[in-house]
């Protein structure tokens, strides 16, 4: 597969915007049936696209936008996170997903630690995260053990089921 990741501009964000909340909506709907909420809302993405090293990638192949990511990378302790990956709605299954997160690890080669985050529901996530690009589960987060410092609007609040990951390199 030849996919290439490429620095977004500010031409690229609204239709990133749309494309990420569109994935994540189906993703959600899949499980759930139809929501009239929108799961990722937009001042979400751009809490990530203005986050402290935060860094956004357009996934291209074969001249079409299938995907794309944001990652924060602190340079000092090398502790990086992924704050979101997504592949469009119509092109998953195809690896899709893999290219893109193989393309950022060679990226950041100096990674010490990769760090993200999914709701319990996103089973294919965890698949993904796990078994396909090698994060173990570190934390699961529910109500019993609350996520702190969760924007009050977070849809399912953080405490119904987040598993958080991390990947050593």
């Amino acid at each position: 597969m030849n996919l290439e990741l490429i620095l977004m501009s500010e031409n690229d964000i609204a239709e990133f915007k749309k494309n990420v909340q569109c994935a994540f909506q189906k993703g959600f709907e899949d499980v759930f049936g139809k929501c009239e909420e929108t799961i990722l809302p937009e001042k979400d993405i751009d809490q990530s696209l203005n986050g402290k090293g935060s860094v956004v990638y357009k996934a291209v192949l074969d001249g079409e936008t299938v995907g794309g990511v944001i990652v924060a990378i602190d340079t000092e302790t090398q502790h990086n996170h992924l704050d979101l990956l997504y592949v469009k709605s119509g092109v998953q299954g195809k690896g899709i997903g893999k290219s893109i997160w193989y393309a950022i690890e060679k990226l950041y080669p100096d990674t010490k630690v990769w760090e993200t985050c999914t709701p319990y529901f996103e089973k294919r996530n965890i698949h993904f995260y796990v078994n396909i690009c090698g994060f173990h589960i570190t934390e699961f987060f529910n109500e019993k053990h609350p996520m702190l410092d969760t924007p009050d609007d977070f849809i399912g609040d953080g405490n119904e089921g987040m598993f958080v990951f991390q990947k050593e390199m």
